[in-house]
């Protein structure tokens, strides 16, 4: 059974880690090559991640600064910014694009740091799902009479330990990323 928790904690693990990572595509008024992640670009016939196909480098607390490894890719990383959701127009000289991030607004702040209680908020049910999924296979191992009702106790206090531990978590990220949301 030790190793059946060990699961649902990896599960929980595992969903605080996409939220980490889903945190690092909004943008928090400085430039963070992360925020490119989810931008792909048509790489002969392949879709690749900017990061793939140029060198991202931060110049300026609010530039960043797009290489990309063959000039006739500039085009395409340029369209492929466009019509992301970035909200930014990158500029090019005919070797490197540059993504210059305006300051944000108050309104703007308050909007992103909803959307990062959201997807934090997002993240909680989920891991509230692994402890409920955790809970019916402890009670269908005690129905079964595998486990006593005792252990069966002893299994829902630590998965709900788990499940605490974990939310502490989500709320400590939602917490940083709103701090670094509102901080001017």
């Amino acid at each position: 059974m030790e190793d059946r928790l060990k699961g649902y904690e990896d599960k929980m693990e595992k969903t605080v880690s996409v939220l980490r990572s889903d945190y690092a595509t909004i943008r928090a008024g400085r430039a963070n090559p992360h925020v490119l992640d989810q931008i792909t670009v048509d790489y002969y016939g392949v879709p690749s991640g900017i990061q793939q196909v140029a060198n991202v480098s931060v110049p300026e607390p609010r530039m960043l600064l797009i290489q990309p490894w063959e000039k006739s890719l500039i085009k395409a990383i340029e369209k492929a910014i466009l019509t992301s959701d970035l909200g930014i127009n990158p500029s090019n000289d005919g070797n490197v694009i540059r993504l210059v991030f305006p300051e944000m607004t108050e309104e703007r702040r308050k909007d992103l740091s909803k959307d990062v209680k959201k997807k934090g908020d997002n993240a909680k049910v989920a891991i509230r799902n692994i402890r409920r999924d955790a809970n019916d296979a402890i009670k269908k191992l005690q129905k079964g009479g595998e486990i006593s009702e005792d252990e069966q106790k002893q299994y829902e206090d630590k998965i709900q330990k788990l499940t605490d531990k974990f939310i502490e978590k989500v709320d400590g990220e939602i917490e940083l990323k709103t701090k670094e949301i509102m901080t001017v």
